[in-house]
Order: C-alpha cells, then structure tokens, then sequence
C-alpha cells in the first residue's frame, strides 16, 4: 500500500474529481491477483467489504455505515469512502490489480449535487496511518476467503449493505428500482416493477 498526505488530481468513478484536503485518507494497494478478467468484480466488493470493517472498529456505535454496490460507503445518504479499481489484463487474465480508497477520515468536501459525511461527524477517529494498517489486515482476510468460494464473500457484503427495498437510480434515471441483492456472480439485482434485473456495470445512487 502506498499512502499520500495529499492529492492534486485525485479523481473517483467515470473520471470524477476526488478533492483530497490533508488529514483524510488516499491509498492505494497493489495486487498481483492472476486471475480470469471475469472474475475481476469480485474484487470490487471484496475492497469496500474490507474498507467498511476497518472504518466500523473506528466508531463509537458500529453499524451506522453502509455499503452502496459495488464499494461506495455510505452514511445514510452521505457519501464517506469511495473506491476506485484499475487493471492491467494480461491473455485474458488480470496481471495486477490497484485498488485506490478515498476516505473522508476529518473533512467532508463539498461536492455539488451530492452529500458527504466524514468519519469525524459519525464521532469516529481514525489516522491514515492506522486505518491503513487495519485495512490491511482485512483485505488480507477476505483475500484469504476469496479463493475458497465466493458464497461467503456475497453474504458477508450483503449483510453490511443497504437494507433489502431501498430505492436505487442508475446512470441518472436510466433505470430506477428496489434493492433485492446480489446475484451468485456479485451482479446488483435491482426490482423495477415486475421484472428483476441484473446489473454489472453502472452508477449507483440512493433515492
């Protein structure tokens, strides 16, 4: 993992700027997963699974985060953490994977059109030092888990995600719906209306 104190082109999903004022957190980890491209998203719930039980341990009353699909961490509706994947796939395989986690630990930037929270508010404490350190040790958990199925994974993110009916929009009203899980492939499926869908792509956001 490699840590920065600040970042001056910090971005998030779809090219997005990610501000990044001292005291919060900006690290990003690399990996060398070897693994099938289509086994990829994976790793995505796998990162904010771990981000969430390290943030947790922080809080005075753990429990009041949530997971957004695929790694957002929420605060009710307020966007605390964001995660950002990047790969290098290699013959079809992924020869190395970043994982880049922003984590609003003292300050809550201001983002047009969206709302923040920082650990701060929730009356958490944490440093970028120590929540790298613990950060670590859960992703190494789960890394651990991964290969032995991904079943265990699944439930454990649908456990620390958003309750079951929460209402979604997807790419700005594209599609609109009801949260019902995950699929057995970590695909958000989403109710609109009759029909259940199945999404593995798009940007997810709390109505």
């Amino acid at each position: 993992m490699v840590l920065a104190g600040r970042q001056t082109s910090g971005r998030g999903r779809a090219g997005r700027q990610w501000n990044s004022p001292a005291g919060n957190f900006y690290g990003s980890v690399l990996l060398r997963p070897n693994i099938p491209a289509g086994q990829g998203g994976w790793y995505a719930l796998l990162a904010g699974l771990a981000l969430i039980e390290a943030l947790d341990a922080a809080l005075p009353t753990p429990g009041r985060i949530a997971l957004k699909w695929p790694n957002d961490v929420m605060a009710g509706d307020a966007k605390l953490a964001g995660i950002l994947l990047d790969a290098t796939i290699e013959n079809g395989v992924i020869a190395w994977l970043v994982i880049g986690v922003g984590v609003n630990l003292v300050t809550a930037p201001h983002v047009p059109g969206r709302t923040t929270a920082s650990l701060a508010s929730l009356g958490g404490t944490m440093t970028p030092e120590d929540l790298a350190s613990v950060l670590c040790t859960r992703l190494d958990h789960w890394l651990g888990v991964l290969p032995l199925g991904s079943e265990t994974l699944r439930r454990a993110w649908m456990a620390r995600a958003h309750p079951e009916g929460a209402a979604l929009t997807v790419d700005g009203g594209r599609l609109t719906g009801q949260y019902v899980g995950l699929d057995k492939d970590g695909a958000l499926l989403l109710r609109d209306g009759e029909r259940v869908v199945a999404l593995r792509g798009g940007d997810v956001a709390l109505i």
